[in-house]
């Protein structure tokens, strides 16, 4: 087996691609398949670079121009262009920037340098080193233990005629200030003063742009989502739930509290970590993180439904009624709100005295009420217990099913039926399988954006642990009060759009994991993509090819095969596609913004490949 010549953690000078320029890099990890190094640049970019644009920083020198020379004595010794020109060629030289400032700590002067900056060059440690025995020059002779940088000096019009050759292809822009640190080019005067090796910005510094509205929005969300799931549990619980009868009577204060309520959900969170510390299933790595650590995750959540399967098919065996959760659906949100936010204080808390990489970007924004909101910490562990990976699949995830059936049990002990009607089986089903769907493919969850980038704070904790499970099973709630009766051609007809919408979500969800996981996969190779700069590819064929959030369209018409059950008597079980066309427009949008940012010119050109965004020919 061949070795592998750079470690993970080794800080290396890697070449941007497209470019000349190499800039001090962090290297995270070596894919054997590709042949492929991951490296990190200290503004946080990720890129993929083969081993020949790696180069070790012991091989590069710098000489900075000494002070003690006069300015005609420094022009005495120019070259000409023909000497210049001949000497460059006899060496492999290359651009090299040596470090990377963040804006946030440059002060206004040093900013003011930076307008003037150079490409710098630098040779191989055995030419400098010969030149410097052939050169007379005591004060070079001094320094040349200090390993400097020789710098050739060109006109800022040289330097962006060479920067506008490179953006032909690849996003090079200069990023905007909210994107935190960027690999730079250098002044002379910095090269003088300032250290070869900088300090890495601080989270705060690489916060990404705000989203939900910012700061603002964030004391809006912490009081509209616990608001509009109190109205929703009220709501569909009237005899007639239209919304010409809004607002919903409020019950007195004491019913939305019960303490065998908050003791069952207790329970039931700690049945389900019981079962995700049981050593089965599969040991799977997560994504690579800044820091170019790999965390391990216990996938066995398929496992876990299964078992949790048993013991409420035990449960109604020995005689316990499950239509205790349709009869204190209220009292049991309540509970769940409690827990997500008790959880979420704890999780702020012990993101404080968290290092800074293992912090969200996005939510390092320093403000306390945003970073609370969004998540300060990313992946918060309790030793190996990951507490995001663990409450995003496994309590609100299941519970939904749990739910679900309860309120099948509900309906027939109501409307005195030997079993469900149709409508509720399908509603129980449908929901059934894209739960099971998302857990036997548990793996899949590493790669999505909750899992590599959001931190884990009040956004996540109350929507995995509240509004999951007491919103998305508003649907059978609705149809224990309000039954629909369905024809067996109006059930087929559902049947097949809800197959139809499962087959394009999960071939195309199957299909972005594996070329996340691997690009070079051979069963992969008859994927067109486009390069970016990030050393990344953009899918531009496969379902990926036909509109540019295929997976979002396959959840589209799954969201529609669960609302027809109930009929159009009323507008709140059609909530969730109402809710789902909302959240697919909002992350469309950032996506959109995001990938333009982070792909530049590229972006525009897979935007031009793949006009269509979620349904063909459409929108």
């Amino acid at each position: 087996m061949p070795t592998v010549k750079y470690q993970r953690g080794d800080k290396v000078m890697g070449r941007w691609p497209g470019s000349s320029l190499y800039y001090e890099v962090k290297v995270l990890s070596f894919d054997a398949i590709s042949q492929l190094y991951t490296v990190i640049y200290k503004d946080g970019t990720e890129l993929e670079l083969k081993e020949q644009d790696i180069k070790s920083v012991t091989g590069f020198q710098t000489r900075p121009r000494s002070r003690s020379r006069s300015p005609g004595r420094r022009r005495s010794r120019s070259r000409s262009p023909a000497r210049t020109t001949r000497r460059s060629s006899s060496r492999t030289a290359a651009a090299v920037a040596t470090a990377a400032i963040a804006d946030s700590v440059l002060s206004t002067s040093r900013e003011l340098k930076l307008k003037d900056t150079l490409e710098v060059r630098v040779s191989p440690l055995k030419e400098t080193k010969a030149a410097e025995n052939n050169s007379n020059n005591k004060h070079e002779k001094k320094e040349e233990n200090n390993t400097p940088i020789k710098v050739n000096e060109k006109s800022e019009e040289k330097v962006e005629a060479d920067a506008e050759k490179i953006q032909g292809r690849y996003n090079l822009r200069r990023r905007k200030d909210d994107s935190g640190a960027k690999p730079s080019a250098v002044t002379a005067e910095q090269l003088e003063k300032e250290p070869a090796q900088v300090a890495a910005p601080s989270a705060a510094a690489l916060s990404t742009t705000l989203d939900f509205g910012g700061k603002i929005g964030a004391y809006f969300w912490l009081l509209f989502l616990p608001a509009w799931v109190l109205f929703l549990a009220l709501q569909v619980n009237l005899e007639d739930p239209s919304l010409t009868n809004f607002p919903p009577p409020l019950p007195p204060l004491e019913a939305f509290w019960d303490t065998q309520a908050f003791g069952f959900v207790i329970l039931w969170i700690l049945f389900q970590a019981l079962l995700y510390i049981l050593p089965v299933g599969k040991l799977s790595e997560g994504m690579p993180l800044r820091s170019g650590e790999r965390l391990k995750y216990r996938t066995n959540g398929f496992f876990a439904i299964v078992v949790s399967a048993a013991a409420v098919a035990a449960a109604v065996y020995l005689g316990f009624d499950l239509t205790y959760i349709h009869s204190h659906f209220l009292q049991l949100a309540v509970a769940s709100f409690l827990i997500s936010v008790l959880l979420s204080i704890y999780l702020f808390v012990r993101s404080r005295y968290a290092a800074s990489e293992q912090l969200a970007l996005g939510g390092s924004s320093g403000n306390v009420v945003y970073d609370f909101f969004k998540g300060h910490e990313l992946n918060p562990r309790v030793k190996n217990f990951d507490l995001k990976f663990f409450c995003e699949m496994r309590p609100g995830l299941i519970g939904w099913c749990l739910i679900n059936f309860a309120m099948a049990l509900a309906e027939m002990k109501q409307h005195g039926l030997d079993a469900p009607s149709y409508s509720m089986i399908l509603v129980n089903l449908f929901q059934l399988l894209y739960v099971a769907d998302g857990l036997w493919n548990e793996e899949a969850i590493l790669t999505t954006m909750d899992l590599m980038h959001d931190g884990f704070g009040f956004m996540l904790a109350f929507g995995d642990l509240v509004w999951v499970p007491f919103t998305y099973t508003l649907q059978a709630y609705y149809l224990v009060s309000h039954p629909n009766p369905l024809s067996l051609p109006v059930v087929t007809v559902i049947v097949i759009l809800k197959l139809v919408g499962f087959y394009i979500f999960r071939k195309s969800n199957s299909e972005k994991n594996a070329f996340r996981r691997n690009p070079s996969d051979p069963k992969l190779s008859h994927l067109r993509t486009i390069p970016t700069a990030t050393g990344k590819s953009l899918l531009v064929s496969g379902w990926w090819g036909v509109v540019r959030h295929p997976n979002y369209l396959g959840d589209l018409i799954m969201a529609l095969a669960w609302s027809l059950p109930c009929g159009f008597s009323h507008l709140l079980p059609w909530y969730y596609m109402i809710y789902f066309i909302i959240l697919l427009v909002h992350r469309d949008s950032r996506d959109m913004s995001e990938c333009r940012r982070k792909y530049g010119s590229a972006w525009d050109e897979y935007c031009r490949t793949v006009r269509y965004r979620i349904i063909p020919r459409v929108y």
